[in-house]
């Protein structure tokens, strides 16, 4: 509470997360609005979820964007893949191939996995699909870890 009262983004995201699953959209709402206005790229991905499925304010597709391109600036990964959806889905296959591409460098196995299929179909130039693997492979070596590989292990 004293990270919350000192305006610390990562907590009054992770309050508003917190509420958000407890049912209490108002208030997750208020929480995520002010981390996402200190620059907190979750908080930004969490509102985007909001406006997209309509839970706790009023379903708005172009707020939704908005906050899922703030999110992707900041770095989120399933946010640069959702906006490769939604570019697809436009018919702005480029522009989203660009996002998955993105995403992919961060380590999203799924944009990874659309990368392939497109550099398969001759969409995604060698070049590209080398720099892509390579930076998936990083970022996801990155992410590894003693303990994250026992609790796979564990999973399985």
């Amino acid at each position: 509470m004293k990270r919350i009262e000192a305006n610390d983004p990562v907590a009054l995201c992770q309050m508003g997360g917190k509420l958000f699953h407890e049912g209490d959209y108002n208030t997750a709402f208020e929480y995520l609005s002010k981390a996402a206005g200190l620059g907190d790229f979750q908080a930004h991905f969490n509102l985007a979820v909001m406006y997209g499925v309509g839970q706790g304010v009023e379903e708005d597709e172009k707020k939704m964007i908005y906050h899922l391109e703030e999110a992707a600036i900041g770095g989120h990964p399933v946010a640069r893949q959702k906006l490769g959806c939604i570019e697809g889905d436009r018919g702005e296959y480029a522009r989203g191939l660009k996002h998955f591409i993105i995403a992919a460098k961060l380590g999203h196995d799924r944009s990874w996995e659309v990368v392939k299929e497109s550099y398969a179909e001759g969409l995604v130039g060698k070049e590209d699909f080398a720099s892509t693997l390579s930076a998936h492979q990083a970022a996801v070596d990155a992410m590894k870890s003693p303990q994250r590989q026992r609790e796979a292990a564990e999973a399985s």
